[in-house]
């Protein structure tokens, strides 16, 4: 099992939890700290953070699979072509957890299904099957050593998906989904956040202006996307990009 979850630091969770909400994602885990959101393909979860904090407006990349002991035997095995042995069952915070080290020095946690943070505890509501289908979570790995990080999804059982563009460097979906992208950046390596739809773009671009949200579309070569201003913006948080949602390239 693998499937795209990354985590959300925000201190407006609530301002978050509408635009997931009217974007048709479903809330399935509400707690104090942590709630977590279920797309057509993928999972994303917030959790809460003080304002004005280091971490507040950032994302973590994060996927969540079934077995973690197995999991990290069988991303350790692939690595072996590569000469890497990226996984590393530890205890997290929030419990066990598996963490994967790319050669960049980025670093990712894998939590098995419904891990709450702190002692919240996970209230069980509606599942991805309530979600919009045409939804896909997005997060991307923004690194200087791109074939690296790519080497690493492919060893934690990512699928390859070929895209138009080479410079746009990989994208991978998870057999349990959402999508995981490698792209080209700058400094150290980060993690960001967006979504992909499958289905009317348009559509779905008045469904999120009647609700009250600033969309704005965007044509480029590579085709089309909606960026929302990030909820993160609202508050006393730094600057932060938009939101976007791509047209979906292939299946998530």
């Amino acid at each position: 099992m693998l499937r795209a979850r990354p985590v959300h630091f925000t201190s407006r969770p609530d301002q978050w939890e509408r635009l997931l909400t009217d974007l048709g994602l479903v809330k399935s885990v509400d707690g104090t700290e942590w709630r977590e959101f279920d797309a057509g393909a993928g999972r994303l979860a917030l959790h809460l953070a003080a304002a004005g904090s280091a971490e507040d407006g950032t994302t973590a990349f994060g996927v969540e699979v079934g077995d973690l002991a197995e999991f990290a035997r069988r991303t350790n095995q692939a690595g072996v072509e590569t000469g890497n042995a990226p996984a590393e069952l530890i205890r997290a915070d929030h419990g066990d957890s598996c963490r994967i080290t790319g050669e960049d020095g980025f670093t990712f946690l894998a939590d098995t299904a419904a891990k709450a943070a702190a002692a919240d505890k996970a209230a069980p509501g509606a599942g991805s099957a309530d979600a919009d289908p045409a939804l896909a979570v997005v997060e991307v790995w923004f690194t200087e050593d791109a074939a690296a990080a790519a080497a690493t999804l492919r060893s934690i059982g990512a699928r390859f998906r070929p895209v138009p563009d080479a410079d746009e460097t990989a994208d991978f979906t998870a057999k349990n989904g959402g999508v995981l992208m490698v792209r080209p950046g700058s400094g150290p390596a980060r993690a960001g956040l967006g979504f992909e739809y499958g289905g009317d773009l348009d559509a779905l671009r008045g469904r999120l202006t009647a609700a009250g949200h600033d969309v704005t579309l965007v044509e480029e070569a590579f085709g089309r996307s909606l960026h929302v201003p990030s909820p993160d913006a609202e508050g006393v948080a730094a600057h932060h990009p938009a939101l976007w949602i791509a047209s979906a390239r292939g299946p998530a």
